[in-house]
């Protein structure tokens, strides 16, 4: 099953390095499921991949405290408005549009609810002082 685990895990790297050059393809879902995979598969893929200098900090900042950067938010809005724009420009049904829309709306809303996953985002709003938040945000 670890075999199968890694597998899938070198799948899902292989896409979300495909993501980073095509414009329509998320990368960070997919370098999530394969963070999913590999720390099911290989412990060793698990920690190249979380200490990657690419690839670690989203997943870092996703497993941390569930945040977005404020860059990935933006290349999302930009590929939902092109998602949606693309079927409006070839004249897609209005049917697809109608489930096309509300399924977008409610993605780019979760997206941009996300926190941004910045230093200053992390830092606790009173008590502990901003040394120790510092020092507990780099581990």
């Amino acid at each position: 099953m670890r075999l199968v685990w890694t597998s899938l895990g070198w799948i899902a790297v292989a896409l979300g390095t495909l993501g980073a050059a095509l414009p329509l393809l998320p990368t960070v879902p997919f370098l999530l499921l394969a963070a999913f995979c590999f720390a099911r598969g290989s412990e060793r893929f698990h920690t190249w991949l979380i200490e990657h200098p690419r690839f670690g900090p989203p997943i870092r900042d996703w497993q941390r405290e569930g945040a977005i950067s404020p860059r990935a938010k933006r290349a999302a809005m930009m590929a939902i408005a092109a998602g949606l724009a693309l079927p409006l420009l070839l004249g897609a049904p209005a049917y697809l549009l109608w489930i096309q829309v509300p399924i977008l709306l409610c993605v780019a809303v979760f997206i941009l609810t996300r926190p941004d996953g910045s230093p200053a985002a992390a830092l606790p709003a009173s008590g502990g002082g901003q040394k120790q938040a510092r020092a507990s945000i780099r581990g």
